[in-house]
């Protein structure tokens, strides 16, 4: 038999123009557990061209990354729960 489950994960974008600052948030929701967040800023260099597009993805993809981080953190002390003992998840 196959379950099949869905989670949803949520990107909030927010650009502050005058600090030339994007940052991001990422936000995992699920049925079994409360949600996971992780965040991500990216940075322009005052000679570079405005391309907001560019400063939203690599606020999201960081913002990602440390959601991955995040979940790996939560699985560990899961599974430490059940065997009662430390686990080190890799990435």
């Amino acid at each position: 038999m196959m379950h099949t489950r869905t989670w949803t994960v949520e990107i909030t974008i927010d650009e502050h123009e005058e600090e030339r600052r994007t940052h991001a948030v990422a936000v995992l929701r699920t049925e079994a557990r409360p949600q996971v967040r992780g965040e991500g800023t990216a940075h322009r260099a005052p000679r570079d061209r405005e391309v907001p597009a560019i400063g939203d993805e690599l606020a999201t993809a960081r913002a990602l990354a440390d959601l991955a981080y995040q979940l790996l953190d939560v699985t560990a002390a899961d599974i430490e729960a059940v065997v009662h003992r430390p686990v080190f998840l890799d990435s």
